[in-house]
């Protein structure tokens, strides 16, 4: 979505990234975590509490160029394509970590 910034001349594109895909491997990822009842959190039950060094099923993935993981939205991933268009306009504020 185009973005005007007041004072600023340059163009700006915000992503809003609003699909979710169930696609994080727990097997292939170094350590998914989930809560628990003992946790004490009855409503967050099964769902994921932390994942580290996540990894993905890409046969969940189709055709999706950017989404967030179901159950895990800090992620947001975006295809290899989208990946270099996003490093030949220099685009700021992103990191990219292969899933």
């Amino acid at each position: 979505m185009p973005v005007v910034i007041p004072g600023n001349p340059e163009p700006y594109s915000i992503l809003v990234a609003s699909r979710l895909i169930r696609c994080i491997d727990d097997a292939a990822s170094s350590e998914v975590i989930r809560w628990t009842p003992e946790d004490g959190r009855p409503e967050r039950v099964g769902q994921y509490r932390d994942v580290d060094g996540m990894r993905i099923d890409p046969g969940q993935v189709g055709d999706a160029q950017v989404f967030r993981t179901w159950g895990w939205s800090i992620a947001l991933i975006v295809s290899e394509d989208l990946k270099h268009a996003l490093e030949r306009i220099h685009a700021t504020g992103v990191r990219f970590t292969e899933v």
